[in-house]
C-alpha cells in the first residue's frame, strides 16, 4: 500500500510533484528566462502600472494644485486691480500725478514749466 515499489507509483523523499506524470514521446522546450526578450510588455505594463499609482496618489496633489491656482490668480487680479487707477483711489494711495512712477515727482517731467526758471 503505497509504498515505493518497483511500480513506480511511490512517493521519493524530497521530490515534490505536480500535475501529471510525463507522457512518453512528447517533448517540451524551454527557454531560459535570460534568453527571452528582456523588455516584452514593459511599455503596457510601465502605462498601466503608472496608472495605478498615480491614481492612488491624486488626492495629494490635486487640492493642492487647486489651491496654487487660486492663490495666483486672486493674486494677478489684486495686483492688476492695485496698481489701476481705481484701484489706488480706493485703497488710498497717493494721489494722482504723485505716484512713484510720476515723472513729475521725480522732477523730471514734462508737464508745465518743465524747463522754465521762474
Amino acid at each position: 500500500m503505497g509504498g515505493g515499489g518497483a511500480g513506480g507509483g511511490g512517493k521519493v523523499p524530497g521530490q515534490l510533484r505536480t500535475g501529471s506524470q510525463p507522457q512518453k514521446g512528447v517533448t517540451t522546450y524551454a527557454l531560459s528566462a535570460n534568453r527571452q526578450k528582456l523588455f516584452a510588455g514593459a511599455m503596457n505594463a510601465a502605462v498601466f502600472n503608472t496608472y495605478r499609482r498615480s491614481r492612488g496618489q491624486v488626492m495629494y496633489f490635486v487640492p493642492w494644485g487647486f489651491a496654487l491656482y487660486f492663490i495666483i490668480d486672486w493674486a494677478e487680479k489684486r495686483n492688476h486691480y492695485l496698481n489701476s487707477k481705481h484701484g489706488r483711489m480706493h485703497e488710498g494711495g497717493a494721489e494722482e500725478g504723485t505716484g512713484l512712477g510720476s515723472s513729475e515727482a521725480s522732477g523730471g517731467g514734462s508737464g508745465e514749466g518743465a524747463g522754465k526758471k521762474g
